[in-house]
């Protein structure tokens, strides 16, 4: 059967490339994108730093005649509450149903709760969509007691948006080093230095007990682990987000099982069940260049793997698999991280750390694996070209700041 019609469930990044990329590629049908929140597609990076400092005002990712231009027909604030393949449709939450012949899933996922008593006062915020950004941006004036729950990338762009704006500051962290599961310990403590060295009181290997309110039900204390409060004017909880896998459920499609979660796909993007597909934050795939599965909540995965599915989508057999990219600014510190790191992996460094310039390169027996830079965007791209070929270099070559990264890159992609 020829498709006719295609219906893209999330109108973010992913939905949006998706949509595009169809396009583009000459399919003629209609495509339906369609989007839970009421707002236009719009950028997820600038939520934690651009819109929060106000450098940003309009993340919306296409002009406004786009979507008549292209023939992409928006469906805003309408959330899908079932896939119907057996009838070639979606059904939507006012109970009206899209004809689809192919369904792609970017459904993305949902920000993670604190799980303690007072998660719910005024005050309490989640960042994952635009109007937690807003609302998070209003609170964020001078001397207000900022305290924030998680110091991954995103708690940690948070805590240094909110240090600009002028805020008092609490980071909160469980781990005893931010970012050592991702990065290792040392990266880790550079990280943790930086905040501190930006007047952030970071508190780690601690927990949140309970968030405490005022009589009008507004946050005012957050109770840790270890016993001590902390001032809180608003506090805003980053600590991950869960895969949005119900729509896939709910028509048998194979679920991970392990901590990654997220839909199983296969190597062209398309899940258990014929016809659907899904991509971005959401899509568990293996990735063939790190011989392993990974479900990647990073921009580049999300907008190139929407592309690929478009030419699934259309008939194109081509496996995807790239290598991950993904960056985050901090104050004057612009980090960047191509291949996909491990905590265990050994770990060259090439520059000073102590100038604010450096890189890491992890290397798991033998094979580089991870670039991570710290202003020194070269190092990463000529990195992500030596992961690709599955690159083995000396250390000492590495480390060594007059090795032309580039020309090993391009002698190694000679021989891959």
């Amino acid at each position: 059967m020829s498709t006719r019609s295609i219906a893209i469930v999330g109108a973010s990044l992913a939905g949006t490339r998706a949509a595009q990329s169809l396009r583009t590629r000459g399919f003629d049908g209609d495509v339906h994108l369609i989007g839970a929140e009421p707002h236009v597609p719009y950028d997820r990076p600038p939520l934690s730093k651009g819109v929060l400092t106000g450098t940003v005002s309009d993340p919306t990712l296409m002009p406004p005649g786009f979507w008549d231009e292209q023939r992409i027909t928006l469906h805003l604030g309408q959330p899908v509450v079932a896939l119907r393949p057996h009838e070639s449709s979606v059904e939507l939450a006012d109970g009206s149903s899209i004809g689809a012949d192919q369904v792609l899933l970017a459904t993305g996922g949902a920000a993670r709760r604190l799980g303690v008593a007072g998660a719910d006062l005024d005050g309490v915020f989640c960042l994952r969509t635009l109007d937690d950004a807003q609302d998070v941006k209003e609170q964020l004036v001078v001397g207000a007691d900022v305290v924030v729950v998680g110091a991954g990338f995103i708690g940690a762009e948070v805590a240094a948006s909110a240090r600009e704006a002028g805020c008092s500051v609490t980071l909160v962290e469980m781990a005893d080093v931010v970012l050592a599961r991702v990065l290792g310990e040392d990266m880790g403590r550079f990280y943790g230095q930086v905040h501190r060295d930006h007047g952030v009181d970071l508190r780690t290997g601690v927990g949140v007990v309970e968030l405490k309110g005022d009589v009008s039900g507004r946050v005012r204390q957050v109770e840790l682990t270890d016993g001590t409060t902390v001032a809180a004017d608003v506090v805003v909880v980053g600590v991950g987000i869960v895969p949005s896998t119900e729509l896939a459920a709910g028509v048998g499609a194979d679920i991970a099982d392990t901590a990654l979660g997220g839909i199983v796909v296969d190597p062209f993007c398309e899940t258990s069940v014929p016809g659907i597909f899904a991509a971005g934050d959401v899509a568990n795939h293996h990735n063939a260049i790190l011989g392993e599965r990974v479900r990647l909540e990073h921009w580049r995965n999300a907008q190139n793997q929407a592309d690929a599915v478009a030419g699934s989508m259309l008939g194109e057999k081509k496996p995807f698999s790239e290598v991950p990219w993904f960056w985050s600014d901090q104050y004057d510190v612009a980090l960047q991280v191509a291949g996909h790191p491990c905590a265990h992996d050994d770990v060259v460094v090439r520059g000073e750390p102590g100038d604010g310039r450096f890189s890491r390169f992890y290397l798991r027996d033998g094979v580089l694996r991870c670039v991570v830079g710290v202003n020194r965007h070269g190092d990463v791209r000529a990195g992500m070209d030596l992961i690709a070929a599955r690159a083995r270099i000396e250390p000492a070559a590495l480390a060594d700041p007059s090795t032309d990264l580039r020309a090993l890159a391009r002698a190694s992609a000679l021989t891959v």
